[in-house]
């Protein structure tokens, strides 16, 4: 690992493209501290230390790298292109302009984007007010404080903020793309990479200098360890069904044939599930901080969905990530499409028909995979928040399973990446060395 990032770092462009990275990530990390106009910061900053355990501010707040809390310009964090895209990813399935704009290739796809921008502002416009509407009535943070976070609630100074929030949002947008296009990696996912890891480690640390404890500390380090390498592998994971291709006569010549495989990763859907999961339990959470809460039926809400406890949340919880995984994988991966390419190639699966039989048969091999994969992301999600909890440690590691599933894999995209770009390299210089000869 270490020859080949000294590698990387030897190649000019390589190494250009992984300081141009680094360089987006600090832009970024000043970002998530940088005042919004019209906030006071003593108020956030008393009103965070009182703020009160809630699933979905851990969760959003993780994604923004604490800026959320922290009310600043880049509150919002990667949350509204994550919604966004998603959300244009349904609607392929429901809306056949969408469906069609999929298959016309290069220039759909860039349609598709700038949809996806557009989505993401609105709901930005739409998130950040629900933010200020929050932090002004302390619900934000729980509604265990009282201070005056915005202490002008003047209509001119609240949409200073939204327009300043929102503008936030479409610079997280345009650092990404920047990553994307001109560093190393899925920009999107490097900066919610870089936003956990901030957040992550000095959690982690605090273990060890906390009541907790130094073999507590140990202990955790040891888990994550063991989730760390079951991640590793399951994420590699793949089911290989062999394809033939066949061949046809050309004059003289034979051209085509051969075999190859059609690879299907073991988890096809990613974090997607567990964070619709999270979500979901924790939106009544969220909307329970504007009730009565002396009432029977919040009361019961709260016992039983909202604490991460309770056996009803738990069960839930398992469920909701297996109804995800199989509804993510059906609209991502469309078996009738990669049956209609094979056959379109001339390619065969060995013993199937072309065409619909291969799709069915690829349902049918999705559905195997997509219950092993349920399985592993349920075990992710659960068993690390159960363990830091049995041991006393969970306020430490929100959604565990879930940062240290996005760190693994994340880490290990962007490291194929330049191990891809380092063969490449290698690969023009030989054909460079042999032109001169």
């Amino acid at each position: 690992m270490f020859s080949g990032l000294i590698q990387a770092f030897k190649t000019a462009d390589l190494r250009n493209k992984i300081f141009f990275t680094l360089f987006i990530i600090v832009l970024f990390r000043i970002g998530s501290f940088l005042p919004t106009p019209g906030v006071d910061y003593n108020a956030v900053a008393i009103c965070t230390k009182a703020t009160q355990s809630n699933d979905m501010l851990s969760l959003v707040n993780i994604f923004s790298g604490g800026a959320l809390l922290n009310v600043s310009v880049f509150a919002l964090g990667i949350m509204p292109y994550i919604t966004s895209s998603i959300v244009v990813q349904l609607l392929r399935v429901v809306v056949p302009h969408f469906a069609n704009l999929h298959k016309e290739g290069q220039q759909g796809q860039a349609t598709l984007t700038q949809y996806t921008r557009y989505l993401t502002i609105g709901l930005a416009v739409l998130q950040s007010t629900t933010i200020i509407t929050t932090a002004r009535t302390g619900a934000l943070f729980g509604g265990t404080c009282n201070a005056a976070v915005i202490p002008d609630e003047t209509i001119p100074t609240l949409l200073i903020m939204i327009t300043i929030m929102t503008a936030g949002t479409a610079m997280i947008m345009f650092l990404g793309e920047q990553i994307t296009a001109k560093g190393v990696g899925n920009g999107m996912s490097i900066l919610i990479f870089s936003s956990i890891c901030s957040n992550f480690l000095p959690n982690l640390w605090s273990i060890a200098t906390g009541s907790a404890g130094f073999s507590k500390f140990l202990i955790v380090i040891f888990a994550i360890l063991v989730i760390i390498t079951i991640i590793c592998f399951m994420e590699n994971a793949q089911r290989r069904i062999p394809v033939q291709y066949g061949s046809k006569k050309v004059g003289s010549r034979t051209v085509g044939g051969g075999s190859s495989y059609l690879p299907l990763k073991i988890n096809m859907s990613g974090v997607i599930p567990i964070i619709f999961a999270s979500s979901f339990l924790a939106a009544p959470s969220l909307l329970l901080q504007f009730a009565d809460q002396t009432s029977p039926i919040v009361q019961w809400i709260t016992a039983n969905i909202t604490s991460q406890t309770a056996v009803l949340h738990l069960t839930l919880y398992a469920i909701l990530i297996f109804f995800f995984c199989f509804l993510y994988t059906s609209i991502t991966y469309d078996v009738g499409e990669v049956a209609e390419n094979l056959r379109n190639s001339g390619g065969f699966i060995t013993g199937k028909r072309a065409g619909s039989a291969t799709a069915i048969y690829l349902k049918y091999v999705i559905n195997r995979i997509n219950t092993v994969g349920a399985i592993y992301l349920t075990i992710i999600a659960m068993v690390p928040t159960l363990l830091f909890m049995a041991i006393g440690v969970s306020a430490n590691l929100p959604f565990g399973g879930t940062t240290l599933l996005i760190i693994v894999g994340v880490g290990l995209d962007t490291v194929k990446q330049i191990n891809s770009q380092l063969q490449q390299h290698h690969y023009d210089g030989f054909l460079k060395y042999h032109g001169k000869v």
